[in-house]
């Protein structure tokens, strides 16, 4: 199954950054994840990604983890 974050056009994809640090992020499941501020980005149900640093959710240090063991 493809998740939100692996079915955003590659050309768009290599574009998106982290609107706080402006770096790279992490695919993670149906969010872009920053591994440098623990902040994730939602990716709606439309494909499109919230880049709102509003709308950013914490991550907590186990699920940290979590994502950068899984890439």
């Amino acid at each position: 199954m493809t998740t939100r974050a692996e079915a955003i056009d590659p050309i768009v994809r290599e574009r998106l950054a982290c609107p706080q640090d402006h770096g790279p992020l992490i695919d993670a499941g149906d969010e872009l994840y920053n591994p440098r501020l623990h902040v994730a980005y939602r990716i709606d149900s439309d494909g499109i990604p919230v880049m709102l640093i509003d709308e950013a959710r914490a991550v907590d240090d186990a699920e940290h983890e979590r994502i950068v063991a899984s890439q």
